[in-house]
């Protein structure tokens, strides 16, 4: 559990120093998968496969969004192999100047150090 710990901590303090695109090579396997709640506006489908693929992912949100703040909450470990975030953002869409609030959490796996699978869940309207 120590190392599920570890992993959790160190991903929260990434998310929270803003540093969520530079950690996806440092914690994620190459073979991860990130599935969203629903299909994003921006993007045709709701699994994306591979560490590159996810780091285009969230390259592509940042084009399009502003964080204005960003409260991360965790990890909440489920051993042996899983945690939970929880977050809370205030952003600004680039085209429109819309400003939303976001509230989802995640539940992320993990295999021999890396994150394997990252599960979003959202609040509905």
């Amino acid at each position: 559990m120590e190392d599920l710990v570890k992993i959790g901590r160190e991903f929260v303090q990434a998310m929270r120093d803003r540093r969520g695109l530079a950690s996806v090579e440092e914690l994620y396997a190459e073979n991860a998968q990130s599935i969203e709640a629903v299909v994003p506006p921006v993007r045709q489908f709701r699994i994306t496969k591979g560490r590159d693929a996810i780091k285009g992912k969230r390259e592509d949100w940042l084009a399009t969004h502003e964080i204005q703040e960003l409260e991360v909450d965790g990890p909440y470990v489920h051993p042996p192999n899983r945690f939970g975030v929880r977050y809370r953002a205030e952003v600004v869409q680039k085209g429109t100047g819309e400003r939303m609030t976001l509230r989802e959490i995640a539940v992320y796996s993990v295999a021999e150090g890396k994150v394997v699978l990252e599960e979003f869940f959202m609040l509905p309207k």
